[in-house]
């Protein structure tokens, strides 16, 4: 992503929460459950930073940081469930014929995929915390068919933990709060290469068993 689209991303995600407060935060976590490039580190941790400067206030009897974390952990919860549901009701054709418009191809289903099927439900709830993937594993679960009411759970659990860590930086950073944006691009290169590191291990114990295997059939 270039430059100039990522600052025109950044000004569009912080103009609609500007606007029209809870109900963008909700829309704009629904469209990056949808896979679509919006950065959920912006979304979240701007309306942290909004709390902290008094724009974004409660309501009744509700706090401003516990309707920021619903507003976005559902937006996002909605975005997943319908992202499940292309990969519930459309298959793994569908993601490789129009997977290129959400920068998803079929390199990336069959990585997502291999790590759904090797940790299941687990990988649900823990990708939730892993920039990049958390938004993909949404299809292979649909595709997998993993129940839609563990599936909502886990992605509720992982998405609540996430957006609480990301509001708490945006408010305790104040108007600093962008350098978290540097903080979690290190954190995402961190992240995606565990998440290689246990895939290798994974086929290299695979690989293992299966000489193993061999061995004592000869």
């Amino acid at each position: 992503m270039s430059a100039g689209i990522a600052t025109q991303i950044f000004n569009f995600i912080t103009g609609v929460i500007s606007t029209i407060g809870y109900p963008g935060i909700f829309f704009l976590m629904l469209l990056e459950g949808l896979l679509l490039p919006i950065p959920s580190e912006v979304v979240m941790a701007f309306g942290g930073y909004l709390i902290y400067t008094g724009q974004l206030g409660g309501i009744w009897l509700f706090s401003s940081f516990f309707l920021l974390l619903m507003a976005g952990t559902f937006g996002n919860l909605a975005g997943a469930l319908l992202a499940y549901g292309i990969g519930y009701y459309g298959g793994k054709p569908l993601i490789v014929r129009f997977g290129k418009y959400v920068m998803m191809d079929e390199g990336t289903v069959d990585h997502v995929q291999t790590w759904f099927h090797k940790y299941g439900p687990a990988s649900v709830f823990g990708t939730r915390l892993v920039p990049i993937f958390r938004t993909f594993i949404s299809i292979p679960a649909g595709i997998g068919k993993m129940d839609w009411k563990l599936f909502s759970l886990l992605t509720f659990l992982g998405s609540l933990i996430w957006d609480s860590i990301l509001i708490y930086f945006g408010y305790s950073l104040g108007n600093n709060w962008e350098s978290i944006l540097t903080v979690f691009d290190q954190y995402q290169y961190v992240a995606v290469a565990a998440i290689i590191i246990l895939l290798a291990l994974y086929f290299y114990t695979k690989f293992r068993s299966r000489s193993r295997a061999d061995s004592k059939a000869e």
